[in-house]
């Protein structure tokens, strides 16, 4: 399979014989520690996701300030002391998300599906039906990897996925995928994915992270202008498909997860970027809005200003 990048077209190496140089050792040990933790019982996975949260909450001073600055944005109506909470629960919830990616490459999900709710699924049915495919409209959740596994058990999916830095990391990942969905697509590939919708395929893709100044409106999310690309409507307008806003979480109180999928957007694309974009924008605050601990707030959703003159909400300085 070809991958793009910067122009160039390069090999996407999924073959473990091209890892085994002594460089490569220590990756594949921790690759062998994530095989080893994805055996324990779920309970305790997700006291050691908390406890590493907790660490990286402490050590990542980074990562912390731009999770603070996103939390204190999107949710003004929360005291301080509120705020700070919902810092420390995502860096857990996010820590949990560390140890699920073992279980979604290393263990069959079918042993899930008992603690596992499905909700909505009537509305795949009744999309697919229409036979232009659906754009399963995800977003950035800690449940990430392993809802997407957990879903691929209710229904037939492909996958567009940002390939991992490390090229091991990333045939590790990539092999884990490709035995879940029918397609694991480069983020780039908008020719193959506009080719399985109209093979009347599902296509699983996120728009929630910041991509740059290309391609992009500034549409409000949870009342912030973020960078919000227009692809997702260039896509629905060019295939006709439906797209089908799904979300996956886990339970706060119990071992188990409930994933959830809604009815197509309406009135999609409208040939209005901003209307088209404040819906998708919309549609996935909605959906973190469930469980706000559980999406990732480290990333810097609102690096892209509308002018290049605003300043950088991730300067300390400018806080």
């Amino acid at each position: 399979m070809k991958r793009v990048k910067k122009g160039k077209q390069t090999t996407r190496d999924t073959r473990y014989s091209s890892y085994l140089h002594p460089r490569w050792w220590p990756t594949w040990m921790g690759i062998g520690l994530m095989w080893l933790a994805a055996r324990l019982p779920l309970k305790i996975q997700w006291w050691l996701g908390r406890r590493i949260g907790d660490l990286v909450y402490h050590l990542a001073a980074r990562r912390r300030h731009i999770t603070e600055v996103n939390i204190r944005l999107c949710f003004p109506e929360l005291s301080g002391r509120e705020q700070q909470a919902l810092v420390k629960k995502s860096f857990q919830a996010n820590g949990i998300g560390v140890m699920e990616i073992g279980l979604a490459w290393f263990r069959n999900p079918t042993s899930f599906i008992p603690i596992t709710r499905v909700h909505g699924l009537e509305h795949v049915d009744s999309a697919l039906a229409q036979g232009k495919g659906i754009l399963l409209l995800g977003g950035h959740y800690s449940t990430l990897d392993l809802g997407g596994s957990l879903v691929t058990e209710f229904i037939e999916a492909d996958v567009m996925q940002r390939d991992h830095n490390n090229p091991l990391m990333n045939a590790v990942m990539t092999r884990a995928r490709e035995r879940r969905y029918g397609m694991v697509l480069d983020s780039r590939n908008l020719r193959g994915l506009l080719k399985q919708l109209k093979s009347n395929r599902i296509v699983w893709y996120a728009t929630d992270q910041d991509y740059g100044r290309k391609g992009i409106v500034f549409a409000p999310f949870f009342g912030v202008p973020a960078g919000s690309i227009t692809a997702t409507s260039r896509i629905a307008d060019r295939s006709g498909c439906a797209v089908v806003p799904f979300s996956h979480f886990r339970r706060e109180h119990e071992p188990g997860y409930d994933v959830y999928f809604h009815p197509p957007l309406d009135n999609f694309p409208s040939g209005d970027d901003m209307a088209d974009a404040t819906l998708v924008n919309k549609t996935i605050e909605n959906e973190i809005r469930k469980h706000p601990d559980q999406y990732l707030w480290m990333h810097r959703r609102f690096k892209t200003r509308p002018s290049r003159k605003d300043p950088d909400l991730y300067r300390k300085e400018a806080n």
